[in-house]
């Protein structure tokens, strides 16, 4: 999940909003859920991605991949704020959290459902459209939320 990939794709979807405005990816790993600061909006994203654990090198699959973003646009500037949440090896114990890898494709559907977020929550413009669903990968074991940040963040989109 290179962060280059994401700050070009995001420079790029933000081409077309209000003219003279600037926008600026940044990723956070410590923004919180659900705690903004003042004037800022929030939008939280479910996708899917893959892990690798750092410790043993085991990999899986999840559609359970949870991104927070934290936007704010003040006189022209306007920066986005982004966290995907991590996940962590069942099978080691004491594995570290991991970061997600997305692909290409859902990196771009994440931040084109973003833009949409942008234009509605900064621009306060009136869409009516649904969101472009992120591509799902073929998991085979449950969701563990005892292993996702997401879960023990109360965000997670688990059933």
């Amino acid at each position: 999940m290179a962060q280059s990939e994401w700050t070009s794709i995001f420079q790029m979807k933000t081409r077309d909003l209000k003219q003279g405005d600037t926008w600026r990816l940044e990723f956070d790993e410590i923004i919180e859920p659900n705690r903004l600061n003042p004037g800022w909006e929030q939008y939280i994203r479910n996708t899917c991605a893959r892990f690798k654990c750092t410790k043993c090198g085991r990999g899986w699959p999840s559609n359970r991949v949870m991104v927070v973003f934290h936007m704010c646009l003040t006189s022209g500037h306007g920066v986005v704020k982004v966290r995907p949440f991590r996940q962590n090896c069942k099978q080691c114990s004491g594995a570290p959290m991991d970061k997600p890898s997305i692909t290409s494709e859902n990196i771009d559907i994440l931040l084109e459902n973003l833009v949409e977020k942008i234009r509605i929550k900064c621009y306060h413009e009136d869409l009516g459209k649904e969101y472009r669903p992120f591509v799902s990968l073929d998991v085979k074991s449950p969701h563990e939320p005892a292993h996702c940040e997401a879960c023990m963040a109360g965000i997670c989109t688990r059933n």
